[in-house]
């Protein structure tokens, strides 16, 4: 179980706040979209979805970001295959072969170790409060029927809860059916990522958000989605959609 499961953010009196979709070891594209957007490091912040590592060439950076204090991560399935992966060799040789892991095998003992420390210990869900509303953040979905915070009331005991918001696709693909789905209730927002889509997707109180940085080859994905909440709500992304 983690540490935290729960993390809660109070309104940024003095700068911005973005949401970045998953961003699988692409930190240089973050990088230049923070440039490219003014990103101001002693005032604004960046919360992430989730999904930091795996398939992209810079997962080793993963401890640069989590140390700096403007960058707040919640735990994506892929970081929960690091963790697994440890316990299961059937897990770790799933991940490394088939779910982008491989880089791990490049890293020293030593900083594997404080890798999978840093993000045994972070949330699986966040709350930031800002001028657009009060805004939740998990990584997958969150169950129809529970309110917001019933969610979060049920992710420190219930690992099914815990699984369900960093695996689950039932939601999404529930949209993708009908072209609906119905609120959550008790949260203005709710920011997602973990399915690939050609752009971001607003619909009731749910906005999904990974436009798969990673898949830079694909002709409708490869953009890094940066999602502003504070102190207006506006969608960035880099390299910039034709």
């Amino acid at each position: 179980m983690t540490q935290f499961p729960f993390k809660f953010f109070n309104k940024n009196p003095i700068g911005r706040d973005f949401v970045v979709g998953d961003i699988h070891g692409m930190f240089s594209l973050l990088e230049s979209q923070l440039e490219s957007l003014d990103f101001d490091p002693e005032a604004d912040r960046v919360f992430s979805v989730g999904d930091l590592i795996d398939r992209g060439p810079e997962s080793y950076r993963v401890l640069e970001f989590l140390d700096k204090p403007w960058f707040h991560a919640i735990k994506g399935n892929h970081e929960m295959m690091l963790i697994e992966a440890k316990h299961k060799k059937t897990n770790y040789r799933s991940w490394i072969q088939h779910n982008g892991g491989a880089w791990w095998e490049d890293i020293d003992p030593e900083t594997q170790t404080q890798i999978r420390e840093r993000l045994e210990e972070l949330p699986v869900a966040l709350e930031i409060v800002s001028d657009s509303g009060n805004i939740g953040v998990v990584h997958a979905d969150v169950p129809v029927g529970q309110s917001w915070q019933e969610i979060i009331h049920n992710i420190n005991n219930d690992e099914e809860i815990r699984d369900y918001i960093m695996w689950s696709r039932n939601r999404y693909k529930y949209i993708k059916l009908t072209g609906e789905t119905v609120d959550v209730e008790g949260i203005d927002l709710v920011v997602m990522g973990h399915t690939p889509i050609s752009k971001p997707l607003h619909i009731n109180n749910l906005y999904y958000i990974d436009t798969g940085a990673f898949y830079y080859q694909s002709e409708d994905l490869g953009h890094l989605t940066l999602l502003q909440i504070h102190p207006e709500l506006e969608v960035h992304q880099y390299p910039k959609s034709l």
